[in-house]
């Protein structure tokens, strides 16, 4: 399989990205084709589609060895399940699959064709392998159950940031850092009301802690 791309996002980091995509709908990116893939015969009727499905690398978690198990974040990181009844990134093979919305399409001197999209969970660097359209009858079922995942749907928590802190941040950008912090960006182990988280977006280190059902942002650098 071959690299076709990659992303370019916010998040330089694995930390902090949202669990699947489409949860924050507000964070952006673009995706940036290599040779000869970028040519703009290659995405002829592409912008007639409002979502893509985006296959990508887990580049920072491939192993060598196999584990039939993994432990999803969701489940407090404490509840086993099979590899392949999650979406873990500790996989066989490490194949991402994200929907998201392709908000345009952009033709370029430097780069060919960028494809502009938002709901993204991937960080900026991550190679791409392929983009198919998203087809609603074919891919949406709604009678589909969720195991575990469809529990913790509205698992979303109060962000306090204060107003001098929140001015520190373009404010084109505010509102996709508020929903990403309302993920809770941290295990559900994670219980040190003390101590001191920081996530990297968009040139910021956002530092943070977590009490309860509270994320209280303590400063930005």
């Amino acid at each position: 399989m071959k690299h076709i791309g990659y992303i370019e996002t916010d998040l330089p980091e694995k930390f902090g990205l949202p669990r699947q995509s489409g949860v924050v709908e507000e964070l952006k990116g673009k995706i940036i084709f290599e040779p000869p893939y970028n040519v703009k015969e290659a995405f002829e009727g592409i912008e007639e589609y409002s979502h893509i499905w985006v296959l990508w690398e887990f580049s920072e978690n491939i192993r060598e060895e196999f584990s039939p198990t993994v432990r999803p974040p969701r489940l407090g990181g404490e509840v086993r399940k099979g590899v392949f009844a999650t979406r873990s990134p500790f996989r066989p093979n490490p194949i991402g699959l994200s929907c998201v919305k392709l908000d345009r399409v952009e033709h370029t001197k430097a780069h060919g064709t960028v494809l502009h999209i938002s709901g993204i969970d991937m960080k900026s660097g991550t190679p791409v392998y392929d983009i198919k359209p998203y087809i609603a009858y074919a891919d949406s079922k709604p009678e589909a159950s969720m195991s575990f995942a469809g529990k913790h749907l509205d698992d979303r928590v109060e962000v306090d940031f204060p107003a001098e802190l929140l001015e520190l941040i373009p404010e084109e950008k505010r509102t996709a850092l508020i929903r990403l912090l309302e993920e809770r960006p941290i295990p559900a182990y994670k219980t040190d009301s003390e101590r001191i988280y920081g996530v990297s977006y968009a040139g910021f280190n956002v530092k943070f802690r977590v009490d309860g059902d509270t994320v209280f942002v303590t400063e930005i650098e």
